[in-house]
């Protein structure tokens, strides 16, 4: 099975047909798809200009959407090696059992699903990269009452979900789940109570 750099060269190798060159950046969103596979992919094709259907993209779009997956994969591997290195120096300082954000990082691991949009359709115009560093900043700062991708104020609580966990708060502006860490304990009663949070 061919790992994301290989599937990124055959992306770009002109020698390549074009079908192949399309199934490998699909096949790219096997290893990596921050919004889940659909709505990656669609967040993808939007950016890069052709349709998600579109049997025949120009090449040149195709890398475009490749290079926008890449930069966001790498800012998310970076973000692992920085997780990893901090639970090794706190289990080192024997501090072993996890946190919440700890919880909700194994959940994904690898990058899938980081900002899930459980509708395809829905999902951050920003560039993926963007939202990811977004995201990243908001687990490493104290929890708040809004969407760390948009900074919508709109979370309602969803069951459900075609993901792990199956329910939470989702923002009814970008369309991610957003994670529990990030979001005060007020925060995600509001929302599982069905009421809209309002920042104060």
């Amino acid at each position: 099975m061919a790992g994301f750099r290989s599937l990124a060269r055959q992306v770009r190798d002109p020698r390549c047909d074009l079908a192949l060159r399309r199934y490998s950046l699909r096949k790219c969103l096997e290893r990596f798809a921050p919004y889940g596979h659909r709505a990656t992919w669609d967040h993808l094709c939007s950016r890069a200009g052709f349709g998600p259907e579109d049997r025949s993209p120009d090449p040149a779009r195709l890398v475009a959407a490749l290079e926008e997956l890449e930069e966001a994969r790498s800012v998310w591997l970076a973000y692992e090696v920085e997780f990893a290195e901090r639970r090794k120096k706190e289990k080192h300082d024997g501090l072993r059992r996890p946190g919440s954000v700890d919880d909700w990082h194994r959940l994904t691991w690898g990058g899938f699903g980081v900002a899930w949009c459980d509708d395809p359709r829905v999902h951050p115009d920003e560039p993926l990269a963007e939202v990811l560093r977004r995201l990243i900043s908001a687990l490493e700062r104290e929890p708040g009452a809004e969407c760390p991708v948009c900074g919508g104020e709109r979370l309602v609580w969803k069951y459900e979900l075609d993901h792990e966990p199956s329910t939470g708060p989702v923002c009814t502006d970008c369309g991610i789940l957003v994670p529990r860490p990030v979001l005060t304990p007020e925060a995600l009663a509001d929302a599982r109570r069905g009421r809209l949070l309002v920042s104060a």
